[in-house]
This record gives C-alpha cells, sequence and structure tokens, in this order.
C-alpha cells in the first residue's frame, strides 16, 4: 500500500538490491568515501556541480563530510531529501539520492547518483535507482520521480534504459555543471507506471 502521509523521520536504515545495499552515509564513512571520490575526481567532476572553493571540501577535510551527513540527516528528519551510499560487497562504491521533495500538489522528487568507475557498466546504479524508486512510492508516498541527464553523458543515460524509464524531452540549460549551463534530458516516473511496472522491475533488479 502507498502511504499519502508518511512519518518524516520514517527513513530506512537498509535498502537492498540484488547485490547492492544502500543507507545513509555516516563520519564514519569518511575515510572510505575519501578514497573513492578521489579516485574518480576526473570520472565525475565533468558531470557535477562546480564545487564553491570558499567552502571546506568533505574529500579531503573530515569535519566537512561529518557535516556534511548532519545535513543530510535533517534533510531526512524534515522530508526534503533522502541520500544514501551504494555498497557492494560492504564497500562505498558510490550514492544514489532523492533530491528535492516537494510535497502539496506536487508529491515529487528528484534522483541523482554516481558509481566509481570501476564498478560502472554492471546494473548497480540500476539496482539502486529502482530501490529507492519503489522506496519513493511504497514508502514516501510521491508521485512523480525524475532523473535529469545531460545528454552527452552516455552512461548515466543508460541507466535509464536499462530501467526503461520515459524520455520526457530535453530542458535547455538546465544546471550548472561543472561551471557552464548545461541542457538535461528529463526522464520520469509516476506512480501508476510504478504500480503498472513494480512487479517486473523488482523481478528484474531487486529480487
Amino acid at each position: 500500500m502507498t502511504l499519502r502521509h508518511p512519518s518524516r523521520t520514517s527513513a530506512p536504515t537498509r535498502l537492498h538490491g540484488r547485490r547492492i545495499m544502500m543507507r545513509p552515509l555516516a563520519a564514519g564513512d569518511f575515510r572510505a568515501w575519501s578514497e573513492v571520490r578521489a579516485h574518480n575526481e576526473e570520472w565525475l567532476t565533468a558531470w557535477e556541480p562546480r564545487r564553491n572553493l570558499s567552502l571546506p571540501d568533505p574529500t579531503v577535510e573530515r569535519s566537512a563530510f561529518s557535516a556534511r551527513c548532519a545535513q543530510r540527516d535533517r534533510d531526512r528528519t524534515v522530508g526534503i531529501a533522502y541520500q544514501f551510499g551504494l555498497f557492494i560487497d560492504e564497500q562505498i562504491a558510490g550514492e544514489v539520492n532523492l533530491n528535492n521533495v516537494i510535497r502539496g500538489a506536487m508529491q515529487s522528487g528528484t534522483i541523482g547518483y554516481w558509481i566509481d568507475q570501476r564498478h560502472a557498466g554492471h546494473g548497480y546504479v540500476a539496482e539502486g535507482v529502482s530501490a529507492l524508486i519503489r522506496y519513493a512510492f511504497d514508502t514516501l508516498g510521491l508521485h512523480r520521480v525524475e532523473i535529469c541527464i545531460v545528454p552527452r553523458n552516455t552512461k548515466s543515460r543508460r541507466v535509464m534504459e536499462k530501467l526503461e524509464i520515459r524520455d520526457e524531452g530535453t530542458a535547455q540549460r538546465y544546471l550548472e555543471i561543472n561551471g557552464e549551463w548545461e541542457d538535461h534530458i528529463r526522464y520520469g516516473i509516476t506512480v501508476e507506471e510504478w504500480h503498472s511496472r513494480c512487479a517486473e522491475l523488482i523481478n528484474t533488479w531487486l529480487g
């Protein structure tokens, strides 16, 4: 049953795919997370907003990472974002996050993700996105989820193709990415689509 107005503090400790586990990151994850981010700096920064150089860098400063985790805990408590580390064989390998949660008449959120290049191409992100979509609809009671991707980011778009998420068209100069205002393809799925496809997606990606 979909919950229309769930408790804002009911975020799960764990989400699972066939091979992955996801949970909110904590201060104790700093070393492992920072090592993965450092190893993938060039791979990731091409697709992310430019970091504000006047702020502490959570990839190298433990206190900044702890503050990042604390802010995400607060976001989850008030129900505006639900952010998860993605783990493979108990090792941090990326993140899958539900951001910009809007209630009222919209009941929507936006999913973003990244993965260690060493694990790319094996369907791990598809599992994570499927688990988070299930959570967004079946637990949080959202009506719509979207994923926005720079058109030339073919690897991220491949996740949408694997999951057969609907392409809703391209928004011009939609987000600042690495210092440039970039077009984004907007992919969307509604709760009605989820209900019609959930058995297929769960069987394929979540087990």
